[in-house]
């Protein structure tokens, strides 16, 4: 099963209000292992990059001016991505900022169906903790030392990490469980369930009349065993 874990740099928090995607970040997941097959981008958002934005990220509009606009290389992202499902944290915004991009492109948006959120995932498995990507890294303990900003690319694969640990961790990939088991924890990782085993007659463990007489003569020659000895 191929996925596509990834994460998008942005210039605010609205496309509808002219903010833009700058910098996106793809690891292809196959079998719950990662490939080593990337895809990573940075866009001229044609605008300029408000302080906030850039103080998360620390891409600023000197070094996006010359990078390739979204329309440039909107046909191989399209083609990276095929037809695989998305997972990001908080999906709804990463999907937003690209719908709105592959319109502004003249291509169709992603449909919605393919779109797995890992804080909504979170949310089920651990109610009432911190949610976030950091505080979820630590919970699973996974290495975010290098983490120093946002990075699209760099997001995207601890994202990676923390999607195998909280889907089950990397045995899923070592082909030992049944396919539907793992599609299950894809749709509701709390609610999934290991596959149904075989069916065992139960063993009897009453012990037989030749071992209880065994027994008995076993016991008659003991010599002053303590359940003799007077409290």
């Amino acid at each position: 099963m191929r996925e596509i874990i990834f994460d998008t740099e942005t210039t605010g928090f609205d496309p509808k209000s002219g903010d833009r995607l700058v910098e996106i970040g793809c690891v292809e997941l196959i079998d719950r292992r990662e490939t080593g097959v990337t895809f990573h981008a940075y866009f001229n958002p044609e605008r300029d990059m408000p302080a906030a934005a850039e103080a998360v990220h620390g891409l600023s509009i000197q070094f996006l001016s010359d990078k390739p606009l979204f329309a440039t290389r909107v046909d191989e992202l399209i083609e990276f991505l095929g037809d695989a499902p998305m997972i990001a944290h908080n999906a709804a915004f990463d999907f937003g900022f690209m719908n709105a991009e592959l319109a502004r492109a003249g291509r169709p948006g992603l449909d919605m169906g393919r779109m797995c959120c890992t804080v909504q995932m979170a949310r089920k498995l651990h109610p009432g903790a911190k949610h976030s990507l950091d505080a979820l890294c630590t919970r699973y303990g996974i290495d975010r030392s290098h983490r120093v900003k946002h990075g699209a690319l760099l997001d995207a694969e601890l994202l990676a990490h923390l999607y195998i640990e909280m889907t089950g961790g990397r045995q899923i990939g070592l082909g030992l469980g049944a396919a539907p088991a793992a599609a299950a924890l894809v749709a509701d990782p709390v609610r999934a369930v290991a596959p149904p085993r075989a069916f065992r007659e139960p063993r009897p463990h009453t012990a037989t009349a030749t071992e209880l007489a065994r027994h008995a003569e076993f016991v008659a020659a003991l010599n002053q065993p303590l359940w003799h000895d007077s409290p």
